[in-house]
């Protein structure tokens, strides 16, 4: 789970990991910056806000669609059965949340 304070990863690095486009984490980045849920450090990075303002379920859920829909594209473009692309989420979501329970920290699985 991100704690205030910690450091998210770039632009460029989140959307290579998802591959997804780069403008794609740029929006949900900006609206997020926009909600003070994160901040940017210029020169720094992008950094989770200490402000404790909690994002409303329907935001969530938005946020997730984009990109989401995102992924889905390209997994029409590269003819990638649905099955096969559900699969892949749920093996990411699952290594996202037994690295975080394991470790206890942040961030997104290695590959």
């Amino acid at each position: 789970m991100l704690k205030e304070g910690d450091k998210v990863p770039s632009v460029r690095e989140l959307a290579a990991r998802l591959a997804i486009n780069q403008n794609t984490v740029l929006k949900v980045y900006n609206e997020l910056c926009r909600q003070n849920v994160l901040k940017i450090e210029r020169g720094d990075g992008t950094y989770v806000s200490s402000n404790k303002q909690t994002i409303p379920v329907a935001e969530r859920r938005k946020t997730v669609s984009n990109v989401l829909r995102e992924a889905a594209i390209l997994a029409v473009q590269l003819e990638l059965p649905i099955e096969q692309a559900g699969e892949l989420l749920q093996k990411e979501y699952e290594s996202i949340v037994s690295q975080r329970a394991g470790r206890g920290k942040s961030g997104l699985s290695e590959k």
